[in-house]
């Protein structure tokens, strides 16, 4: 596969303040990679260091193994970025706005511009004035603009803000097929941890300018406790049935009965238990964590190492 993005202990600091502290990790060609954290948790900042729009304090970052520090235009040659939203010419046509962008690089062809376009699904409009476009088509434009010199690194910075459901699968759907069918690394940051959950092989969470962990997204969701949900009559009841039996355990009340973290052998003898004291059950399931129930658990845990 082999690392297109590497950052090496990146730090920035602003006025004296460090706002990225020591942050690493690599992403490779044809992954998808989520940076995921809160609102001001340094998300941006870190990509407009990789895109190279700020400055690094110390450390350095590295596109398809050239050095941003040594050889800034090699590097950010391999890149295609859209940070923030993508600011376009709205009195020009879609196709005029990518026309006047191919000419900042060399060799962009008129048969490139119309393959970047079939690519995104702007066929149909790309001759009509931006003014026209919906959001999500501005977005699919902006993408297109990105990707018109062929870089081996996407990178967007909140490519769903402002998108209705069906915009944010259709831009889903795009990242996925360029990770699979162009080796491209993609690099997607974003504060929706649902859409994490669909878009993206691994995930990094950033937390007050620290990298605190990078897992692939199903062990991320799948590294947890199992919980099982039984349905009953009597929830308080079955409750307190199940503390006496597992001391150990937190068990929870839900709206159709109760929850407890357990492994599958355990269950016949919940079961026995509550049979044996009247409470009648009417269904039993598997309870999957989202995404966001194990960020919540893993930044508090963080939070509580960091504090404590």
């Amino acid at each position: 596969m082999g690392a297109a993005v590497e950052l090496q202990n990146v730090t920035k600091k602003i006025k004296g303040k460090t706002i990225i502290d020591q942050v690493s990790f690599e992403v490779n060609k044809g992954e998808v990679f989520g940076f995921l954290g809160p609102n001001g948790a340094g998300k941006t900042t870190t990509i407009r260091m990789i895109v190279g729009l700020i400055g690094i304090t110390e450390g350095d970052i590295k596109i398809c193994g050239t050095s941003i520090k040594q050889d800034f235009e090699k590097a950010i040659g391999n890149i295609g970025a859209i940070v923030e939203n993508p600011e376009m010419y709205k009195f020009l046509t879609g196709y005029q706005n990518l026309l006047h962008y191919s000419r900042m690089s060399k060799g962009i062809s008129k048969e490139k511009i119309k393959e970047v376009v079939e690519l995104v699904g702007l066929s149909d409009r790309i001759h009509e004035k931006v003014k026209t476009y919906s959001l999500g088509m501005r977005q699919r434009l902006g993408l297109a603009q990105s990707l018109l010199h062929d870089p081996d690194v996407l990178i967007l910075d909140e490519p769903t803000n402002g998108l209705d459901p069906a915009g944010i699968r259709e831009i889903r759907d795009h990242l996925r097929k360029l990770a699979r069918e162009r080796n491209m690394a993609v690099i997607v940051s974003s504060h929706l941890l649902s859409e994490m959950e669909m878009m993206c092989d691994r995930i990094g969470i950033i937390q007050k300018g620290k990298l605190i962990d990078v897992q692939l997204v199903r062990d991320f969701v799948n590294n947890t406790e199992k919980v099982y949900e039984f349905e009953v009559t009597d929830k308080e009841k079955a409750k307190e049935i199940v503390t006496l039996l597992r001391s150990d355990i937190e068990v929870q009340l839900t709206e159709q009965g109760i929850a407890l973290p357990s492994v599958k052998e355990e269950i016949p003898k919940v079961v026995n238990a509550l049979v044996k004291e009247n409470v009648s059950i009417y269904g039993i399931k598997e309870v999957t964590k989202s995404l966001e129930d194990r960020f919540l658990e893993v930044t508090t845990e963080k939070e509580v190492v960091v504090h404590g």
